[in-house]
């Protein structure tokens, strides 16, 4: 857009008298709009003086009883109007400036979670506070735990069995999980297996779920089934387990949404153990709030306020 310089404020256009001028217009009363101003009705008065002498027209018809603005006077308190709004959304911008976020969220995370909530959570700070970088390593829930207890990390997505007593721990969703055989065991293709005919099969494990911490389901699992007697594999790495299971060394447990392919093309048959249901609760666990980042306080916070306003996600 092209602006004639007729149109440019004149140099000597007295700024202040302007603001006095659209306060007593606001106000439709010079003595409110001292008030307002914190200054005395002669000084306000003084300056409408000042800002007609300055534009050679009356801008207010007053008399003890009556307030009215001119035809010219009304035009420019538009104009005046505009001008101030304008100015106040200009200091908004630059108090939001100087409030946003440049800092880095460093978060935890087990392998393969896959979760829309996550999703979003990361699309809505991002939109929020784009000037923050973001940071993730992949541990197993285990690990996750140790570093935030050790003061090594913040914030860690990781699977629970139950809160943990010494750190926040905020539930974000429950994630399906199946016990999985191979096209070459004998179990492929069974509608539903008793348990007890799982429990003396050779186990494909995540190496964490063997440390006793009772943190990835395998783990709730195994304690709670006594499946996986027989360890015939064990990495931490959920495609090598995947791996295994898939060359028949033995059943494994998986999340449902990682395996999806796999169950296509005919690599992997979920097994529904009669009578028993497995999941496993999804976490965000946190060091105490005080020791969080301003960055990192506005990611949980922002976790929380999805739960409460998006339980549809869970």
């Amino acid at each position: 857009m092209i602006i004639s310089m007729n149109a440019l404020p004149q140099p000597d256009l007295n700024w202040n008298l302007l603001r006095m001028f659209y306060m007593i217009a606001k106000e439709e009363s010079i003595t409110k709009a001292a008030k307002r101003l914190g200054l005395s009705q002669p000084s306000v008065s003084n300056a409408l003086q000042k800002l007609e002498a300055q534009l050679g027209c009356q801008l207010v018809f007053r008399d003890s009883r009556h307030f009215e603005l001119t035809t010219r006077g009304d035009k420019i308190f538009q104009e005046c109007r505009d001008i101030f709004h304008s100015a106040g959304r200009i200091n908004l911008l630059v108090r939001d400036a100087e409030e946003e976020e440049r800092g880095q969220v460093r978060y935890q995370i087990i392998s393969n979670l896959v979760s829309p909530m996550l999703d979003e959570l990361l699309r809505l700070y991002h939109q929020r506070y784009p000037s923050v970088a973001f940071q993730s390593e992949v541990q197993n829930s285990q690990a996750i735990v140790r570093s935030i207890q050790q003061g090594r990390g913040t914030i860690g997505f990781c699977l629970l069995a139950k809160p943990l007593v010494n750190l926040p721990s905020i539930r974000l969703f429950r994630e399906e999980f199946y016990v999985f055989c191979g096209a070459e065991h004998p179990l492929f293709g069974q509608e539903s297996v008793a348990l007890r005919d799982l429990q003396r099969e050779p186990f494909i494990s995540f190496a964490c779920a063997t440390e006793g911490m009772g943190l990835e389901p395998m783990s709730v699992l195994r304690e709670g089934t006594r499946l996986g007697n027989r360890i015939n594999g064990l990495s931490t790495n959920i495609e090598e387990v995947r791996r295994m299971i898939v060359a028949g060394m033995g059943i494994g447990i998986l999340p449902l949404m990682t395996a999806q392919d796999d169950i296509k093309r005919g690599d992997l048959w979920p097994i529904k153990i009669t009578d028993e249901t497995i999941g496993a609760d999804v976490y965000l666990v946190h060091a105490p709030r005080e020791k969080l980042s301003p960055s990192e306080q506005k990611f949980v916070d922002i976790a929380q306020e999805l739960l409460a306003f998006y339980p549809d996600m869970v």
